[in-house]
């Protein structure tokens, strides 16, 4: 053969002396070799793609051609170069996740080597093997990334691409059964149905429910219609979205592998004929859940998973829902049941006398009872939601709601739901509902655009906070409870939590709950700027980013003294507040004196959308403040962290850099004194200092020793290192050596409005405008509201004082007369009906309405009366008549008077800067109070106000400071630096204008802090929990 035939003819001189056909010119040697070869094994030349699923090289070693399978070292050398890179190539395109190793990609490839060894040797006299080790070979082969790239584009990767799929495919195939049982073991908690895998197996439903108690409802149900055609099994939660899982966590899911296994269902198979249907143990799933957001995204992630793993079962019906009530209104024997909250306020504007009816919310499916579900179950027509296909535009729903690469297109989809419900809402428009008195069936395209969406827009809701209060929903509803609370005593942690979940309806877990609250209290660099709550206890450190918090049953807090002046009481009687089954909860956002979305920073990451913004001093947006009240611009402001030592300049548009601080105490030391933001403590000595110490792989050790000085509130790393590396470290900069660079970027700051939008505002003056004019417009409706209190307070004591004068003077006779003979006489002489609860029950009027709609249960509001109240007159005791009372409320209306009076002359701006003056006092107080503390614990005196000797080992306060011989090293913006920021943008410019004219800009989470030189520093990640905990 043609490979028999090289090997004879291997003098490769007489190769070279050939001349190309009839132009004289020599012909390269190699590439005539390689030609050759390529004619014979029909392959592409060089870098080649070959059907053989087998590791060859040809090698010319010291002029002589060898073809053969085992190698040597030579072989060694130059291939796992080659393979070490493709694997990188292929690591990142391998989204099925299976583990790739190097003899798979070496089966994918042919190498050919020309290659001078000097005096090689070799394991056998017929020189199959070489066994010389590299450093022996006289010269070095180090391949070009132009030649790596090269390699990864010619299409070896997409061949291993394909055999790492259909390897892929394979193992899936093999968790399938291809043989229809009737029986299954080895699954917990399953109730097969007695027909399934059987002969009847098409009419065979299996009932997929949310949770076992779910499942004891569906089982109490199927005592009506019977075990034989229908099994239950109840879900963990939600199941993997398996359009962007890996291999390796669909292979592991046990939840996808058990439904698989009961359904019968085969990956192999396509199911586009209806015959194949019958190798299936259940014809239908029918999907259970509750009837809220969750459900509905439970409901949507089994779509997706039969969608893309079998999308012509849904063309055969295969998925129906089961619905149960969330409302049900009952009168006398008459029983209504609403299936969505739009359906059932449209059924309250048209019934007039819907108070007269008792309402029931049903939150979950474990809220029915046995007899309900057997009711449910007796009315299948009415309870099973058959889910039809429409279409490709119900492939494209679902491929929307959960594809990665439909990203911007879920924007543009959210975006459009939110100026929809905004604009219905502006016009009194009702909200949408699927679930109607005659629904039977429901396309996938009306499931995702009608119900799944609400729980997409949902999860922005809790994961990205409002503009108006910089809170989301689950740190607001804390804050509720705690205003509710006012506790003048701290409180464990714990026990708050569940305060607030029975307060504000919390609905998810608490321990995301007690996270929320320590969150809202820390005060380390890098936390709050301003903490709501204090903290009490130990509530986390720098020195691990508030991981090292005690458990919430050790540790206590209650309200900051500065969280009132930030939200002032009085304004909350402007608030829109909330209702959650038939219970008052939280604001659908508070209002305070200065923006705090700015102040403590915001970041979260939701559906489509994500939002990162950096910490702002105080008294900067304070003072920014005053000026836009004086009609002034606000002055620029860059980020800023409390107690943050180090230096943060701007880089570029929305482009920062933080820097940390370094001092040259001599020639052979250096003090770190600050890190870079949210750089802990601890990561950074792990990841920074100990490599620096004992050298790794690639590189040596840079410094001989390091000695930590630090508090759980300071940084202080006393390094040494040799003078001659010392001065190499400050030539390539101090900064850049020791990672004491990060950049942060603010191109995602994304909010919801105070409509309830999202919204991406470019730049913090952005935010800081659209807050002050909302603000400002408060503060005239709180100055209406005062006015209007104060105006009724005014008039009630100006009544009493006249009544009470009046009856002194013998004016008014008020004994042995009934009570309707006084009232029409303090009518008759002028007197008011109680002033102040008249004005309250105007003010009260429409909440009064709002809360009268949901609470139908035929009770009459407290303190009703039918006529005039004068109880503010006649209840007064006989006290009042004393000279000493008289002349109280006297002094009392005449206050009250110049009140008014004062308030009348101000206008909003002077009240703003009144409650802005009055945060700032309380603020230096708190800060002078936090100084005296850190001050006594680092010189061991005891805090003022204790008594006791200190238990702890007095410290040194030089010890933790800075060295006052140190050199500072001031912290440099490079050439480098600059040049990857006007990169960035450019390229957001870019995207800018490809969405203007018809692109799709990616919207990312927001750039974390990356180090600008070197690797990352890695900080741990915190295990992500349900949604809500977004917090």
């Amino acid at each position: 053969d043609c490979r028999e035939k090289r090997r004879k003819n291997s003098n490769l001189p007489k190769i070279r002396q050939r001349h190309n056909a009839g132009k004289g010119q020599p012909v390269d040697m190699w590439h005539y070799l390689i030609f050759l070869w390529s004619y014979c094994e029909n392959v592409l030349i060089i870098r080649t793609q070959s059907s053989k699923t087998q590791f060859c090289f040809v090698i010319v070693a010291n002029f002589f051609l060898f073809f053969y399978l085992k190698g040597g070292r030579h072989v060694d050398y130059v291939v796992d170069q080659i393979v070490g890179k493709l694997i990188e190539v292929v690591k990142k395109k391998n989204k099925a996740g299976v583990s790739v190793k190097p003899f798979q990609v070496k089966n994918h490839i042919w190498v050919f080597i020309n290659c001078l060894i000097e005096n090689p040797s070799f394991d056998s006299q017929t020189k199959e093997n070489m066994t010389l080790q590299p450093k022996s070979f006289g010269s070095k082969c180090q391949l070009s990334e132009k030649f790596f790239k090269a390699a990864s584009n010619c299409g070896i990767v997409e061949s291993i691409l394909n055999w790492v799929k259909f390897k892929a495919q394979t193992q899936l195939n093999k968790k399938c059964s291809s043989v229809k049982h009737s029986k299954i073991k080895g699954i917990p908690k399953l109730d097969d149905a007695n027909d399934a895998g059987g002969k009847h197996s098409l009419d065979c439903t299996l009932i997929l429910t949310e949770g076992d108690s779910a499942k004891s409802l569906a089982v109490s149900g199927l005592g009506v219609i019977g075990r034989d055609r229908y099994g239950v099994f109840p879900l963990r939660g939600k199941i993997l979205n398996v359009r962007e899982a890996s291999h390796k966590q669909i292979m592991e899911n046990a939840e996808i592998n058990n439904i698989i296994k009961i359904v019968g269902l085969q990956y192999k198979k396509s199911y586009e004929d209806p015959e194949s249907l019958k190798t299936l143990r259940y014809g239908k799933i029918m999907i259970m859940t509750d009837q809220d957001q969750d459900g509905s995204h439970i409901k949507g992630l089994l779509i997706n998973f039969i969608h893309h793993n079998w999308p012509s079962l849904l063309k055969h019906g295969f998925l129906e829902e089961f619905i149960t009530p969330i409302v049900k209104a009952s009168k006398n024997k008459q029983e209504l049941s609403f299936y969505s909250i739009p359906e059932f306020d449209e059924w309250k504007k048209h019934m007039e006398n819907h108070k007269a009816w008792k309402i029931k919310y049903y939150k979950g499916l474990g809220t029915s009872t046995a007899k309900e579900a057997k009711e449910y179950f007796a009315d299948m027509e009415r309870h099973r939601i058959l889910f039809r296909y429409a279409g490709p535009e119900d492939d494209a729903a679902i491929t929307l709601a959960f594809s990665k690469k439909k990203i911007d297109d879920r924007k543009e989809w959210l975006t459009n739901f939110m100026e929809d419900r905004r604009q219905r809402r502006l016009h009194g428009l009702p909200e949408q509902f699927l679930y109607g008195t005659a629904t039977k069936h429901l396309t996938y395209n009306d499931f995702i655009n009608k119900e799944l969406i609400l729980f997409s827009n949902s999860d922005n809701e809790r994961s990205i906070p409002s503009l108006v209060d910089g809170f989301k929903p689950g740190q607001r509803k804390v804050l509720y409870t705690c205003f509710k609370r006012n506790d003048k005593r701290e409180v464990k942690v714990a026990q708050l939590a569940g305060s607030v979940a029975e307060m504000s309806a919390y609905h998810h877990g608490e321990v995301a709950l007690m996270m929320t609250i320590v969150n809202l209290a820390q005060s380390f660099v890098g936390s709050n700027n301003v903490s709501l709550l204090q903290p009490i206890g130990q509530f986390g450190t720098r020195l691990h980013g508030g991981k090292d918090a005690a458990s919430p049953r050790y540790i206590f807090t209650m309200l900051s003294p500065l969280a009132r002046l930030l939200f002032p009481a009085v304004d909350d009687n402007l608030l829109k507040f909330l209702y959650d089954d038939n219970q008052r909860v939280e604001p659908e956002w508070y209002i305070p004196i200065i923006p705090m979305v700015l102040i403590n920073g915001a970041e979260g990451i939701g559906t489509g959308w994500a939002c990162k913004i950096p910490n702002y001093d105080t008294r900067e947006i304070v003072n920014n403040v005053r000026r836009m009240l004086d009609g002034l611009d606000p002055h620029p402001m860059l980020p800023n962290y409390k107690n943050f030592k180090g230096a943060i300049q701007e880089l570029g548009q929305n482009q920062y850099v933080v820097s940390g601080e370094i001092f040259v105490v001599d020639r052979n030391t250096v003090e770190i004194t600050e890190l870079p933001v949210r750089t802990w403590t601890q990561v950074y000595k792990e990841q920074v200092l100990e490599p620096m110490l004992n050298g790794t792989e690639k590189t040596p050790a840079l410094i001989s020793d390091y000695k930590e000085y630090h508090t759980d509130t300071t940084v202080k790393f006393v390094v040494k290192m040799t003078e001659e590396k010392l001065a190499q470290a400050e030539a390539a900069g101090l900064h850049k050596v020791f990672k004491l660079q990060t950049s942060l970027t603010c191109n995602s700051m994304v909010l919801f409005d105070h409509m309830g939008c999202l919204k991406k505002y470019e730049t913090v003056q952005d935010i800081l405008k659209e807050f002050f004019d909302l603000r400002l417009n408060y503060y005239g409706l709180r100055k209406e509201w005062l006015i209007g209190m104060l105006g009724a307070e005014s008039t009630k004591l100006n009544n009493q004082a006249r009544f009470i004068l009046e009856k002194i003077h013998g004016k008014i006779a008020i004994e042995n007369k009934s009570k309707r003979d006084l009232i029409q006489m303090l009518v008759q002489r002028g007197y008011e009906s109680d002033p102040v609860k008249a004005w309250k029950e105007a003010q009260e009027k429409v909440k009064e309405e709002e809360m009268q709609n949901l609470n139908d249960d035929n009770s009459s509001s407290s303190g009703s009366t039918s006529g005039p109240d004068f109880n503010y007159i006649l209840n007064m005791s006989l006290w009042c008549l004393t000279k000493e009372k008289v002349e109280e409320i006297i002094k009392q209306r005449d206050t009250k008077g110049k009140d008014l009076g004062d308030l009348k002359r101000k206008s909003s701006s002077d009240l703003w800067k009144e409650d802005l003056a009055a945060f700032i006092e309380e603020l230096e107080v708190l800060e002078a109070q936090e100084r005296e503390d850190v001050l006594a614990g680092m010189t061991g005196k005891p805090i003022k106000g204790k008594v006791g000797k200190p238990k702890v080992k007095k410290l040194h306060l030089e010890e933790t400071m800075p060295s006052p011989f140190g050199r500072r090293i001031v912290p440099q913006i490079t050439s480098a630096m600059k040049a990857d920021a006007s990169k960035k943008l450019l390229k957001k410019k870019k995207l800018e204008f490809d969405e203007e004219f018809g692109g799709t800009p990616i919207e990312g989470p927001g750039e974390e802090l990356l180090n600008t030189s070197g690797p990352v520093i890695k900080t741990p990640k915190p295990k992500r929990e349900k949604k809500e905990p977004g917090e």
